[in-house]
């Protein structure tokens, strides 16, 4: 699907805040109600936009310790990384996985309320998982950016 400039500012408004009406849209956009209705009925339609989603303050669900764990398989066969990732998915503290290249072979993002937490986690999720051959952690300081909007 081609994107046009409408397009293109729909998705950035409805990325700020995809609460706003059709109504509001279609001021912000100069268009009809009902030209904004099927433009984003498009947009879901051809899967650009996915889903709505309520973003959580962490720090005010007790989820304000950030972990980055990198982690290596023992080995990098079919069976072990399919069943590594159908595994971790079921870790509810674990809220980004991604398989990469370089020394580890999948980086995590994790919440937890403390470092105790973390540690628990570790010990009693996390570590057994079969497959995982060693993994090394990193503690966020501080956020600089974090932001879901994917300019167009």
């Amino acid at each position: 699907m081609n994107l046009d400039a409408t397009d293109k500012k729909l998705l950035a408004l409805l990325q700020e805040d995809s609460t706003q009406t059709t109504k509001q849209l279609s001021a912000k956009l100069s268009l009809s109600v009902t030209a904004v209705y099927e433009r984003v009925k498009k947009l879901e339609r051809e899967g650009i936009i996915e889903k709505y989603v309520a973003l959580v303050d962490r720090k005010k669900v007790n989820k304000g310790f950030v972990v980055f764990c990198h982690l290596k398989l023992i080995q990098h066969t079919k069976e072990y990384l399919t069943r590594f990732e159908k595994e971790v998915k079921q870790l509810e503290e674990v809220l980004e996985c991604y398989h990469v290249s370089g020394d580890y072979d999948y980086i995590l993002k994790i919440y937890v309320e403390n470092m105790e937490a973390y540690r628990e986690f570790m010990v009693t999720k996390l570590t057994t998982l079969q497959h995982i051959g060693s993994t090394h952690s990193t503690f966020m300081i501080g956020e600089v950016k974090n932001t879901n909007v994917i300019v167009v």
